[in-house]
């Protein structure tokens, strides 16, 4: 999971939707939460993250 960081705009929606996998920086703009490994129990709200992010900064990256 990665945000681009040149494309967030500090919504929010990501890190309110799933604040396990994201969190706000200094800013407000979203950051992934640790190495960006989402757990499996948090895969679903994750995604739910990327489909409500409004600027579609946030990619997931499959191993």
């Amino acid at each position: 999971m990665v945000i681009d960081a040149d494309r967030c705009e500090g919504h929010g929606r990501c890190w309110a939707g799933a604040p396990e996998v994201f969190e706000p920086d200094d800013i407000g703009n979203g950051q992934v939460v640790g190495d960006g490994r989402v757990p499996v129990e948090l895969e679903h709200r994750a995604r739910l993250a990327v489909a409500n992010c409004p600027e579609h900064a946030i990619t997931i990256e499959e191993s």
